[in-house]
């Protein structure tokens, strides 16, 4: 006798999604599922990725201009926007997707992912004594920045969760590059 037979129907559609392909991704169509840790992580490293080519970048930029931190965290921050959706603009271009509709779920995907990941970075960064008077060359600038990262993905990684589980966020873009 199949075991399945004595399972309440809850317990048997858990059975079978989790032996289902991909039983670890949520479905965007869905809006719902079972999402794993391992993925929230790799979404939230796909963002601080780009987030931290962007804002480096932008620091770059900034101190070899002779900027003081208020335009060189704007700098920093827009292109760290910047490179976060174009690796996933990247990504669903090679799946196939138009311009128009890969850009459409390059937002989708990431928006809220950056945000959240520069919002924490930069605020660490800020709140950090002597980080922002750092300079590319000092210690402290280095700590404080890559501290910021380190909370900013302990952070993010949850929310990107949460939001991939609901079919938002990166489950958006993994429906097109999965």
């Amino acid at each position: 006798m199949d075991h399945d037979q004595h399972l309440p129907p809850h317990e048997d559609r858990h059975h079978d999604r989790h032996h289902a392909p991909h039983d670890d991704h949520a479905s965007p169509e869905s809006g719902h599922g079972n999402v794993s840790w391992a993925m929230a992580m790799q979404a939230t490293l796909h963002c601080l990725t780009g987030c931290a080519i962007g804002e480096i970048l932008g620091m770059v930029i900034g101190t070899a201009l002779g900027w003081g931190n208020v335009p060189t965290m704007v700098v920093a921050i827009v292109l760290a926007f910047v490179f976060g959706y174009s690796f996933t603009l990247v990504a669903v271009r090679r799946a196939g997707l138009g311009l128009r509709a890969a850009v459409k779920v390059a937002l989708a995907a990431d928006t809220v992912s950056i945000a959240v990941m520069e919002l924490v970075d930069n605020a660490v960064v800020a709140l950090t004594p002597g980080a922002m008077e750092a300079q590319l060359s000092d210690g402290l600038f280095w700590a404080a920045l890559l501290g910021g990262f380190a909370i900013a993905f302990l952070i993010t990684t949850p929310v990107n969760k949460w939001m991939i589980g609901r079919g938002k966020g990166h489950a958006v873009a993994h429906a097109h590059h999965s």
